[in-house]
């Protein structure tokens, strides 16, 4: 991994057929770094998208020299491509952003606002904020709000939601934390805010602005199966396993 340089901030943008508006949200990304004045990278992870994705990132790159794209051989889910984003990054503290920018970039100043005031190691955006205010469809609303109460009942996590796709993560979090990561896809944010919250850092919440750009969503009622299963899969590994225990690096603050 590479370690920081004279990178402040990284970008790490999971990207699966987003290559139809995937050139203007990376152009949005980018002013929204630079009025923020500090150096910075966007890495920009293909996860093997059937359409022009690929193409658009390559195209794109001369234009950027800020822009660090990352193409991956075989699909493996949102959270696979996070973990091999930061294995590109050299940011002392790193953002996740949706390309879609279903939440916009320009919530960054918030939430580096917030970790300055609560002096977080980990700032997530919430949904459930009462701050917050969501263009988003009543079936995801439901979703959401079953899935914290289930993960409230098993976790007791000090958060209210955590599938939001913006967060900030300060880099030590990140490298304490992804080599322990199972999950790959759906349920991967809940592993790594378990994780972080039993290595004891630090987590805000800060509220966010959600305008949903997709019709019909990218969650499948198969996918919800799956979703429950890898929670079941977490808690097992956090309370019964006792895995993040005896693998390396774990409870590193405790």
């Amino acid at each position: 991994m590479k370690t920081a340089a004279k990178i402040e901030y990284s970008v790490v943008m999971p990207a699966y057929q987003e290559g139809k508006h995937l050139a203007a949200n990376i152009r949005e990304t980018i002013a929204v770094m630079e009025s923020l004045g500090r150096p910075y990278e966007i890495v920009v992870v293909d996860d093997c998208s059937p359409d022009n994705t690929a193409a658009v990132l390559r195209e794109l790159q001369p234009q950027c020299p800020q822009l660090r794209p990352v193409f991956l051989s075989e699909n493996q889910g949102k959270g696979h491509a996070l973990r091999a984003g930061f294995g590109e990054t050299r940011g002392q503290w790193i953002f996740f952003l949706d390309a879609d920018l279903d939440l916009h970039p320009r919530q960054f100043a918030a939430f580096l606002s917030m970790q300055k005031e609560t002096g977080a190691d980990v700032v997530i955006g919430s949904k459930r904020h009462p701050k917050s205010v969501l263009h988003y469809p009543w079936r995801r609303r439901l979703m959401s709000m079953v899935y914290f109460w289930l993960v409230k009942a098993m976790f007791g996590l000090p958060v209210k939601d955590t599938q939001t796709g913006l967060k900030l993560f300060k880099r030590e979090v990140l490298a304490q934390t992804f080599p322990k990561i199972l999950v790959k896809k759906y349920a991967f944010d809940l592993e790594l805010l378990v994780l972080a919250n039993h290595c004891h850092y630090r987590i805000a919440e800060a509220p966010v602005v959600v305008d949903y750009k997709a019709e019909l969503g990218h969650i499948r009622p198969k996918d919800v199966f799956k979703i429950f299963w890898d929670t079941l899969a977490i808690f097992y590994r956090l309370y019964f396993r006792r895995y993040y225990d005896q693998h390396p690096g774990a409870g590193k603050n405790e």
